[in-house]
């Protein structure tokens, strides 16, 4: 028997696809932003798509209707802790807290075996650990042993160096707790950006289009993990530059930046992350939520949406709605699908071995 997964600001469904892929039961997403739903809707047929504000208490009870008498055995979500960055106050409380409350909210209205928390490596260390050591408090009164960790995405097999911290909270009276997976691979031998895209059409003399054939067969066990089901590329299109930046993006060489370019060249952008082209032997920075300053290892040009996916670890198959700055946004803040997949498999171990 499946168990049933919630996933609270759910977004496109990146952490979905990961405990999906795991052998989990997501029955519903939800999140405030209409597109990213569509997006969800869209590759995961099964699932509910609830648009609903989680800044309102109510929402709550509205995800309970939805779901009816189906028993919630785990809850994933990544909510954001916008007060505690902007006002330096350190309340929990703050009304700008409410999306984290209503993850401390739905696990008190649904009691489910376990919780899943995904955010920024950095709340780990803010403010001395008073945001972190809040979390585990709070969720140790409402009965679960909380385990957390900074895990990094390209240790499980993700071409991107991506850190971020995760809780796992499992209800005592199970009796267990939860253990990280370990790493699947080293830095010796992460997926490379090349690694991930280098079957994928280089766009040099068109644009490419949001639905299109391959034109070369997979060349690494990674591609072909990822074009496993896929029939056709999607949401392979360039974005067009300016002559400007061509010419300057041109003398960048294979993962470099800025530090590399001629004296005077490259002016208007200056900042540690400015004119940045990916290393075709190593995994990419960070997939962020704009596209402006990372570039093709290379071509001279910034990734497709369909190659950030890639270097987030969708499968080809997941298609990305909406316009193309909101395909770009739902993916850079999607939770990379290869790594949810690593920790809900271990997870999945835990809450089996209860039932057994």
């Amino acid at each position: 028997m499946s168990l049933n997964v919630i996933d609270m600001f759910a977004s496109c469904g990146g952490l979905s696809c990961g405990f999906i892929q795991a052998g989990f039961n997501v029955i519903a997403g939800i999140d405030n932003d209409p597109i990213a739903l569509k997006t969800f809707a869209e590759n995961h047929k099964k699932s509910k798509a609830l648009q609903l504000d989680l800044y309102n208490k109510e929402s709550i009870e509205n995800i309970a209707k939805e779901v009816g008498d189906a028993s919630i055995d785990v809850i994933i979500g990544g909510p954001p802790c916008q007060g505690f960055s902007l006002t330096g106050t350190r309340n929990f409380e703050d009304k700008r807290n409410r999306l984290y409350l209503s993850m401390l909210d739905a696990v008190k209205r649904f009691k489910p075996k376990a919780f899943l928390i995904e955010n920024v490596a950095g709340m780990a260390t803010l403010y001395g650990g008073f945001v972190k050591d809040e979390i585990l408090k709070r969720f140790d009164k409402l009965g679960y042993n909380v385990n957390h960790k900074v895990v990094c995405a390209a240790d499980y097999g993700v071409p991107q160096i991506r850190k971020r911290l995760i809780f796992v909270g499992i209800r005592k009276d199970l009796g267990k707790s939860y253990t990280f997976p370990e790493p699947l691979l080293t830095p010796a031998n992460y997926v490379t950006c090349a690694d991930a895209l280098s079957d994928l059409p280089s766009l040099e003399h068109d644009i490419g289009t949001e639905e299109t054939k391959y034109v070369k067969s997979p060349i690494t066990p990674y591609q072909k993990e990822l074009r496993h089901n896929s029939k056709a590329l999607y949401n392979h299109v360039k974005t067009i530059h300016s002559q400007h930046v061509i010419d300057v993006i041109s003398q960048v060489p294979d993962g470099g930046n800025y530090k590399d370019l001629p004296e005077g060249v490259g002016n208007s952008r200056r900042f540690h992350v400015a004119w940045t082209r990916y290393s075709s032997k190593k995994p990419s920075n960070t997939i962020d939520t704009g596209h402006r300053n990372h570039f093709h290892y290379k071509y001279n040009r910034i990734p497709t949406v369909r190659e950030n996916a890639r270097l987030q670890s969708f499968p080809d198959d997941f298609k990305f709605l909406g316009t193309r700055t909101q395909q770009y946004k739902q993916v850079g803040n999607a939770v990379p699908p290869l790594m949810a997949k690593a920790l809900a498999t271990e997870l999945k171990k835990v809450l089996k071995n209860e039932e057994s």
